[in-house]
């Protein structure tokens, strides 16, 4: 939660816990060292309170003319019907001589008829129509067809600023992925000539897994269920806390876990080294299976990207928009997770309160700059942001501090409000 990391942290005697935040497995004895104002939740409310600085929307900008402006037109229109009634003379030979041309003006009618209809003139030429109504309705129609494409746009300002953005900044665990891990690699170690199956590695890691209360595990099962395997019957189930767990699955004995557990438990994994490196190269968390105190294959669990995060970011950069990716999770799993959606600036390990730094840092050297986020940690980045963009499936405190809430979570609707808001100011400008 104020990482933003999508896989559990340990943690040990001594170390830092959160208020809020949920423990996997294990008994945790805890000390409240700080409570209340003190508390992490409570400072990153203070960071999004902080960051709520003015913003100046065109709304904002034309009531502020239309406040100087409105009076100023009543003031020289009652102006005009008082000159009327106090030089009626004058102004009578100046409706005479203009007769020919203003055939409309009846100069026979009484002085102050034409005093009235004087005034009234003054406030119809003058009555700033296009300024008070224009930007309400290019406002009203914006959020109206934002609202069709599931672009909830919370503060009429966002409009504007969109168009203007130079820079669009993204968490990364739960904006540009899933945030949550899956399956994504199952290996055969000796390839298909041992006589297993990806599907046989598969259904024997999740049927030991079922007994673990591990995210992990829950990955795998999860995994296993969606591609329709049938688990088989656990017994003799144990977890070694840190390393994996084992059991009998249909008589044979089944393995699940990391490499100390199978040094551990003296089996041979060389065979499965450099799939292993190369898995992890890529941020993924590999578990090596073992069958009967063989290898057996290689399960790699990570989260994965959204189906239109690559695409999303592809069009920005066709914009020319700058992407920036700005996380708390660790350096290596943000660099291969940027590299695949096509990210080439990224800044990983993160603090929630050093993020507002660093979204203060990219409006200086790019500009106008767009804050793409999901949780808690990403609050005080969205408000600090000229705007702020949440994620709809996020957590609350993060669409509080927004301004637009895209409804469906998904990344191509970064696009669609930054086009609107130029079709909304277009429309603005017409009217």
């Amino acid at each position: 939660m104020s990482s933003g990391e999508s896989m559990p942290v340990g943690k040990k005697i001594g170390d830092k816990v959160i208020g809020a935040t949920v423990n996997q497995m294990g008994l945790l004895k805890v000390k409240a060292e700080k409570v209340g104002k003190d508390t992490f939740l409570a400072n990153v409310i203070k960071l999004v309170e902080e960051c709520q600085g003015s913003k100046v929307p065109i709304q904002e900008f034309a009531d502020r003319i239309t406040a100087v402006f409105v009076p100023s037109v009543l003031g020289i229109a009652l102006a005009t019907v008082l000159l009327w009634l106090a030089f009626p003379s004058f102004f009578l030979s100046i409706i005479q001589s203009a007769s020919s041309f203003v055939p409309w003006v009846n100069p026979s009618q009484d002085i102050l008829s034409l005093a009235i209809f004087a005034g009234i003139a003054v406030l119809v030429i003058a009555c700033p129509c296009a300024l008070g109504l224009a930007t309400p309705t290019a406002l009203m129609v914006g959020s109206g067809l934002g609202a069709e494409h599931g672009i909830l746009i919370r503060k009429g300002e966002a409009i504007q600023t969109m168009k203007e953005i130079k820079a669009v900044v993204f968490d990364k665990t739960g904006t540009i992925t899933k945030g949550r891990p899956e399956v994504t690699d199952i290996i055969v170690v000796g390839g298909q000539g041992s006589g297993v199956s990806e599907e046989d590695v598969l259904r024997l890691a999740a049927s030991v897994e079922v007994g673990s209360e591990h995210p992990l595990a829950a990955s795998i099962v999860n995994g296993a269920q969606d591609r329709k395997i049938r688990l088989g019957a656990l017994s003799d189930f144990t977890a070694i806390a840190g390393h994996g767990v084992n059991g009998k699955i249909d008589g044979k004995s089944v393995l699940v876990g990391n490499q100390k557990l199978m040094k551990d438990s003296g089996i041979d994994f060389s065979m499965a080294l450099d799939d292993l490196h190369r898995l992890e190269d890529e941020a993924k968390t590999a578990m090596l299976v073992a069958v009967d105190g063989k290898i057996a294959g290689i399960i790699a669990v990570a989260d994965t990207l959204k189906e239109d995060s690559v695409k999303a970011i592809e069009e920005l950069k066709e914009m020319g928009l700058v992407t920036v990716m700005l996380t708390g999770d660790n350096s290596r799993t943000a660099e291969a997770i940027a590299k695949r959606v096509g990210i080439s600036r990224v800044l990983s390990e993160v603090l929630p309160q050093d993020k507002v730094s660093e979204i203060k840092r990219i409006q200086m050297e790019i500009g106008m700059t767009a804050m793409v986020g999901d949780g808690i940690n990403d609050a005080p980045a969205l408000t600090q942001a000229n705007v702020g963009i949440a994620i709809g499936t996020g957590t609350d405190i993060a669409i509080e501090a927004s301004d637009v809430t895209l409804v469906r979570g998904e990344l191509s609707g970064v696009v669609s409000a930054i086009k609107l808001s130029g079709e909304a100011i277009v429309l603005n400008e017409k009217l």
